[in-house]
């Protein structure tokens, strides 16, 4: 069932990124800081092993180059986006393009970032600690913003796309959900408006065009904290208490 298409225009929608990737620059410039020849044939020879290089010279299985954005303040956070779509994909996005995944709220932006990783820790095994699982575990990401103002597919009302927006099992839940992104692809479509599976009644998109991601920018760093919950065993229930707090604005 093909979504309706929906006029969608809000500024300033939330994308965490770990704060590692934000930075700009090669980290080949200190290999040779004071060099430029030796710093351009380092490069070359970093562009021929370098996933995201080659993507960005020769594109993905899923997305050509001239998709891709440059010039723009900020563009290698959005080629990112689009060249880095995981082992498993994501919810609208599979292993052969990425997608640029935001939410009406930086609160909304940290239940989602949040909900993966706990998963992620709860499927450790660390022998020596209670319940063989990590304890804890900090990482700090930054708050990309950018505006869209386009026409989406919109799954409204979600009742009839239930089957896209399963919460569990990850990866499994994802097979209808990125079905349902090719066809939408095929057809041209620029993306997907969606109710957020990890916080009732927020807001999210999956935007399929690089060009649409208007004015990305970066704002407050936040390190998020998941804690185990004290007295259970994270192999049996997978939870862990969220601590969230502003490093750098």
């Amino acid at each position: 069932m093909t979504p309706p298409i929906r006029e969608f225009r809000r500024k300033g929608m939330h994308r965490l990124i770990s704060a590692r990737w934000s930075e700009t620059g090669t980290v080949l410039e200190e290999v040779a800081p004071d060099n430029d020849r030796m710093l351009a044939d380092a490069a070359r020879l970093d562009a021929a092993t370098n996933e995201r290089i080659r993507g960005e010279l020769n594109g993905l299985a899923g997305i050509s180059q001239f998709e891709l954005v440059y010039g723009i303040p900020n563009a290698h956070i959005v080629r990112a986006a689009f060249l880095h779509p995981g082992p498993f994909g994501a919810r609208f996005s599979d292993t052969t393009r990425g997608a640029w995944y935001a939410a009406d709220s930086v609160q909304t932006s940290i239940a989602e970032v949040s909900y993966h990783r706990a998963r992620r820790l709860a499927e450790m095994v660390v022998p020596g600690l209670p319940g063989e699982r990590p304890d804890e575990e900090a990482s700090e990401y930054d708050d990309w913003q950018a505006d869209f103002e386009a026409a989406f597919h919109a799954l409204e009302p979600a009742e009839k796309y239930a089957d896209c927006l399963k919460p569990e099992p990850v990866p499994k839940c994802y097979a209808t959900s990125q079905a349902l992104a090719r066809q939408l692809l095929a057809a041209q479509s620029n993306g997907i408006i969606y109710p957020s599976v990890r916080r009732s009644g927020a807001t999210c998109i999956a935007c399929f065009r690089p060009a649409l991601v208007h004015r990305p920018r970066r704002g407050e760093r936040y390190e998020i904290r998941l804690v185990a919950v004290t007295g259970r065993r994270a192999e049996d229930t997978g939870e862990y208490r969220r601590e969230v707090r502003v490093v750098r604005r």
